[in-house]
């Protein structure tokens, strides 16, 4: 089994939670998160994730980040969803900030998925550029259809631009909780197992050469990642524009609401 390395430095997240970085191998960066019962993505949850990440980019040489959690149950089992609601500023500054900085983040990022990831963890783990799934234990799954909410712009587009559109399908209009098996045929992840297999599969992929600068002396790195999802980036760079746009859309749908009611009266009508 591989350990987890030196300790680096450890944050504070809230009252009872803690991260902990370490190095389990030179240059790869462990970030383990533990804000109990299950890691719910909540304001200072996200602050302290996006600190650990700041400090990495900029303290550390550049290498590989991996993110797990120290719950064996759950990787994260999403939202708070009346913190989200409630919390102002919640979405930019919070948890748009949090994917933003992981989904353009200038050294390669691996999600390790030790347990469960719903909703807001498994888009969280999609922000990721590569991610682990533990074989033996959890669920991905988008389960917004259940619950009756409808998906942001960013939290939608992350999976249109990394997945096949039958998956795509498969997890927003099915609901489908993916194990690990299936989420690898899916190519939802990139490999099984642990913190040993994450290890080998950055090896094997050479990740740690790929944060280095490149013949120009500089690393192009952020900036391939801001075009490969530039939709993704976008939505999360223009919050309230999304605001706006949803506003205009509910309005448009009240509109074509309303002929549709008309239309079915004119039709009943004409029955008589």
């Amino acid at each position: 089994m591989a350990k987890k390395g030196d300790l680096l430095f450890e944050l504070a997240v809230g009252s009872n939670g803690n991260i902990v970085v370490t190095q389990p191998a030179p240059k790869v960066y462990l970030i383990s998160f533990t804000s109990p019962p299950d890691n719910r993505l909540t304001t200072k949850f996200c602050t302290s994730l996006i600190l650990a990440l700041d400090i990495l980019a900029t303290r550390h040489p550049a290498g590989v980040v991996i993110t797990t959690s120290g719950i064996t149950k759950f990787y994260s089992n999403g939202l708070d969803l009346d913190h989200a609601s409630f919390t102002p500023g919640f979405f930019p500054e919070a948890l748009y900030a949090l994917w933003l900085r992981l989904l353009t983040y200038p050294m390669p990022t691996v999600a390790l998925i030790n347990g469960h990831a719903f909703a807001g963890a498994f888009m969280t783990a999609m922000m990721h550029d590569y991610r682990v799934m533990n074989p033996h234990r959890g669920f991905l799954c988008l389960n917004e259809l259940e619950l009756g909410v409808p998906l942001r712009a960013p939290m939608s587009s992350v999976f249109r631009e990394k997945l096949s559109p039958v998956t795509y399908r498969k997890l927003v209009l099915e609901a489908a909780r993916m194990k690990a098996l299936d989420a690898l045929k899916e190519s939802v992840v990139d490999s099984l197992g642990g913190l040993e297999e994450a290890l080998t599969f950055i090896d094997e992929m050479k990740l740690v050469a790929k944060a280095s600068p490149g013949l120009t002396g500089k690393s192009a790195l952020v900036e391939l990642k801001r075009e490969m999802y530039r939709e993704t980036v976008g939505y999360l760079e223009n919050f309230r524009d999304e605001d706006a746009r949803d506003f205009k859309a509910r309005e448009q749908e009240k509109t074509r609401q309303a002929k549709r009611q008309e239309r079915v009266a004119k039709w009943e009508r004409a029955k008589l």
